[in-house]
């Protein structure tokens, strides 16, 4: 199942075509040698095929991208649509902040669409559901980018634990909400992503009821046609007119955040526990910078047996990377060993039994005070001969 458009299929074919072209006649070179290079020169002068094609550069920013995967703007005009529209439009200073929550995260979101043949549109879904904030909770209980219920996310694999919640981690959340879409959208809906967009806010038993009730009025039973709860009317015509927002922000005198196409973070693959601390000092960046980017570690630290992908700031990653192959297997053994609370612990006699000082397990896990609960996950620095001393003084 695709959603790929007609202007996305012709440009990936002439893409196809033009390296074919490309390889054929490096290859033909390579056997014919230097003395034929003016007569093949020659005999490949572009055909009115080539002439006629356009083949765009990149797009300078993820904003301009966007646009070029939207394939719901005709469905701008209806009136649900329009009445958001002039809502969003009413408080532009609101949209640049959510727009400039959405830096980190919307090229890599729009990349996963492009990858999937999805609609750009959905790439502004987080917009409606927690104005772009990796760490919005809800009333309900949903929470994340996405807005995933604790039930829903169970079912999607999205772990969670006192040190962990997938609901938080932007990129596990951000393939299962994708997923989840894609599924109702086969499973019921025959590809129509707009049915599956409002079973992702009320459910598809709500949906598919809607739905035989407009065949039993002898009504269209698409979206645009069902009777729903107040929530979901209205769902997919805010995630429209936030889109058509973006595609013309002058227009509704709207200023977005500048936000480069280019990726913005680097996953990086660990097989051991590491803490936020101790990867930021390998990274050369702050311990801020990777919780921002890692929301979903709830305790500051990484553990493979909740998740084994740190996100690093793009630029940041090669020094990451050379600090990890460089530090010895030796040196990991003695930097930190970790701890799991344990019921009557304190602090105080966490540090004494490890032989460190209290400062030392604050700064290690990010922790402003002494306040520990049962089962959590502490990060322990294995002591020198000085830290020991300090802490038995």
């Amino acid at each position: 199942m695709t959603y790929r458009t007609t202007r996305r299929q012709v440009i990936s074919l002439a893409g196809a075509l033009l390296l074919t072209t490309l390889g054929l006649e490096a290859a033909a070179q390579a056997k014919i040698g230097d003395t034929m290079v003016s007569r093949l020169t020659a005999t490949t002068e572009p055909s009115d095929f080539w002439q006629a094609l356009i083949l765009e550069p990149a797009p300078l920013n993820a904003w301009t991208r966007l646009r070029d995967a939207f394939q719901w703007q005709s469905d701008t005009d209806k009136p649900r649509v329009q009445e958001w529209i002039e809502h969003y439009r009413s408080s532009p200073e609101n949209i640049a902040e959510i727009t400039e929550r959405a830096r980190p995260w919307l090229h890599w979101i729009l990349e996963q669409l492009e990858a999937r043949d999805l609609p750009g549109e959905i790439a502004l879904l987080p917009f409606i559901e927690s104005s772009f904030a990796p760490t919005a909770r809800s009333p309900h209980g949903a929470s994340g980018l996405w807005q995933f219920m604790p039930g829903t996310a169970d079912a999607l694999g999205l772990s969670r634990s006192r040190g962990y919640d997938g609901r938080l981690d932007v990129v596990a959340s951000t393939r299962a909400a994708l997923d989840y879409l894609e599924q109702q959208a086969e499973q019921w809906y025959d590809g129509d992503m707009e049915l599956s967009l409002a079973a992702y806010n009320a459910g598809a038993g709500t949906v598919n009821k809607a739905r035989h009730a407009a065949a039993h009025r002898g009504e269209p039973d698409d979206y645009w046609h069902l009777r729903l709860p107040g929530e979901t009317m209205h769902y997919v015509p805010k995630l429209l007119a936030i889109s058509a927002i973006v595609a013309e922000p002058e227009k509704h005198g709207v200023e977005l955040a500048d936000i480069a196409n280019r990726p913005a973070f680097a996953t990086v693959e660990l097989d051991g526990p590491l803490s936020l601390n101790r990867a930021a000092s390998l990274a050369g960046t702050t311990r801020a910078e990777l919780e921002a980017l890692n929301p979903g570690l709830l305790n500051g630290s990484l553990s493979p047996s909740n998740s084994s992908v740190l996100l690093v700031p793009v630029e940041h990653h090669d020094t990451l990377m050379a600090n990890l192959e460089s530090w010895s297997p030796a040196e990991r053994a003695v930097a930190e060993d970790t701890y799991v609370v344990q019921r009557g612990d304190n602090l105080s006699t966490i540090a004494a039994l490890h032989g460190v000082t209290l400062t030392l397990i604050r700064d290690l896990n990010g922790l402003d005070g002494d306040l520990i609960y049962e089962g959590q996950t502490l990060n322990i620095p294995r002591p020198t001969l000085a830290q020991a001393q300090a802490s038995s003084g």
